[in-house]
């Protein structure tokens, strides 16, 4: 923030500086993830999902304000659930864009035709609080306030595995549940578990979903992953 309310600081190209401030969206955003081809998604309270593109026109400026250093055009808007956005995701190697949200639902959107759905996924009947692909893309997992996590196939989009038990003696929400694949695939790791009344992040295998091993050693319910 420095640049911010320190004019020198702005004018020395040394110092990071805020290269452009994307204000589309009517509510609080309570995600951002980036494409691996350059693409920017935002989503939030206004249930909408954003989609951002660097232009290669010069920056602009807020009525009274200073020209941003670069411009980003929202090039698509996403308007399909119901309630908030809390998590997104970019497949790894398919045009698909996973949203999750309020609404107790995750979409998969086509990314190579915004706006374009191409599955609604239903069978959370609570908030839907994080999302992530498996490096493979072979698998989309989702995890909710309902106490359950879902396994969904990119096939055919069909659930592959129900989890459920190291979820049972959570009591109380938290604002995300952020779970998280291994990079070689072979893990799930999962937020918000609990093992003998203790909080844990639960380790999920990729080869029958078995669920035997966790990270011990928090004090309060884990997260994010």
């Amino acid at each position: 923030m420095e640049p911010v309310v320190d004019e020198t600081a702005e004018l020395d190209s040394n110092v990071p500086k805020m290269l452009c401030q994307l204000d589309n969206h009517l509510a609080c955003v309570n995600c951002v993830r980036w494409s691996n081809s350059g693409l920017l998604a935002s989503g939030g309270v206004d249930k909408l999902i954003m989609i951002w593109r660097l232009s290669g026109s010069g920056g602009s400026s807020i009525f009274g304000g200073k020209a941003s250093v670069e411009t980003w055009r929202c090039i698509a808007t996403l308007r399909s659930h119901e309630a908030d956005v809390l998590d997104l995701a970019w497949a790894p190697h398919s045009p698909w864009l996973a949203s999750a949200s309020v609404d107790n639902s995750v979409i998969v959107w086509d990314a190579s035709k915004f706006p374009a759905v191409v599955a609604v996924l239903k069978g959370h009947t609570g908030f839907v609080k994080g999302i992530t692909w498996d490096p493979v893309g072979k698998y989309l997992a989702s995890q909710s306030d309902d106490k359950t996590l879902r396994v969904w196939r990119t096939t055919d989009w069909t659930e592959a595995a129900l989890i459920s038990e190291p979820f049972d003696e959570c009591g109380g929400t938290t604002h995300v549940l952020r779970l998280s694949w291994s990079p070689d695939g072979q893990y799930l790791v999962s937020a918000h578990a609990m093992n003998g009344g203790g909080p844990t992040a639960q380790i999920i295998e990729r080869d029958g979903w078995t669920q035997d091993k966790d990270f011990v050693g928090h004090r309060k319910a884990v997260t994010c992953v």
